[in-house]
């Protein structure tokens, strides 16, 4: 099987890239990273201009509904070229919610939601709770590790197999944001004491794509961060002379730009495999999304530690962005799953009873 972009995938994947590269600067994401409040982790003017002059942020949202009707291979793409600037936005919130309404929200809740979400003005998150009391109208209940929760607006929030939707505003709610390793994207736990909540119609649906967009969007930023590591390690080898020569013409050099190569790739095609599939409706969309992310997960956290290695003492420092790359990688291992957690689902999928 030959996987190629069509003309129309390859020119998004080249406007976002353009996009990210030219406006995710290093000064904008550290500015976003040392905001406090509502602010705290995103660069507001980045994401209005994402969202709104570049159109891409409902790209796999349907066209019914406001977004670009794209699907998930040419979401993969711009979260990748996202991943490869650590750009600080909420794009993994405000898609997932999007996406969870697309698949199991009335059509009352789409009108009201899909639209500002698509549109940048709505700010989402989404939360999972162990335990949760749900009563005529109303929620209690503790949901931990919501993704920009302390700006969010709309909560997308999970507690076994019910979904409920619910405004950050409402009376009832209490948001407690936290100080984390990627303070590009800090996490938040949310209490509920009798909060207003709207069960989402469809739950399962909307669980579902849920975690189909998440591990997509993390895959795919894991995938295109380990790229952005590769080409600055490679691109400071070609600077940086020792011993009279550029050290990248050391043989243990090369063969640890190699190994990352060769990570890089596998996990290239992890991704739009898992992206192609559940675009087609394949039956091999379930392996191949818990493979995407376990695999493009320890990609970018190897990446990024032979960064920080290769680059020497300078890649320990705070002024230089590795640790920015690696503190997402961090991030992205342990959201959503970690691999272990992912290659048991795969093992459970193949072998059945007997994993």
């Amino acid at each position: 099987m030959e996987f190629a972009f069509s003309e129309e995938q390859a020119m998004i994947g080249d406007t976002a890239r353009a996009f990210f590269t030219e406006n995710a600067t290093s000064e904008r994401t550290r500015r976003a990273m040392a905001a406090t409040g509502p602010d705290a982790g995103i660069d507001r003017a980045l994401w209005s201009a994402f969202c709104t002059e570049l159109g891409l942020a409902g790209i796999g949202v349907p066209e019914a509904l406001g977004g670009g009707g794209l699907g998930m291979v040419a979401f993969a793409l711009v979260a990748e070229a996202a991943g490869a600037q650590v750009a600080a936005l909420p794009l993994l919130g405000n898609a997932r919610a999007a996406h969870a309404l697309v698949a199991g929200g009335t059509p009352e809740q789409k009108s009201r939601w899909i639209g500002g979400v698509v549109a940048g003005e709505v700010i989402a998150t989404s939360a999972w709770a162990a335990e949760a009391t749900a009563g005529a109208g109303v929620l209690s209940g503790t949901f931990r590790f919501a993704p920009h929760g302390g700006s969010a607006d709309l909560l997308v929030l999970v507690s076994g197999d019910r979904c409920w939707l619910v405004e950050a505003g409402a009376p009832g709610v209490m948001i407690t944001p936290h100080v984390t390793m990627d303070q590009t994207r800090p996490l938040a736990t949310i209490t509920l004491e009798q909060a207003p909540a709207e069960p989402v119609a469809d739950a399962a649906a909307a669980i579902g794509a849920l975690d189909t967009t998440g591990w997509i969007c993390l895959a795919a930023e894991a995938l295109g961060g380990a790229q952005a590591t590769l080409d600055r390690t490679v691109a400071y080898a070609q600077e940086r002379v020792q011993f009279g020569r550029q050290i990248g013409s050391f043989q243990a050099y090369k063969h640890r730009l190699a190994d990352m190569m060769i990570q890089i790739e596998q996990a290239r095609s992890a991704v739009y495999w898992a992206a192609c599939a559940v675009d087609e409706g394949s039956a091999e969309a379930a392996i191949a999304l818990h493979a995407a992310k376990a695999f493009c997960a320890d990609t970018f956290h190897m990446c990024a530690g032979n960064m920080i290695q290769l680059h020497g003492g300078i890649g320990f420092t705070w002024e230089h962005d590795a640790h920015l790359f690696f503190k997402r990688a961090r991030s992205i291992a342990s959201m959503l799953g970690d691999s272990p957690w992912h290659r048991e689902q795969i093992a459970a999928q193949i072998l059945g009873a007997a994993a």
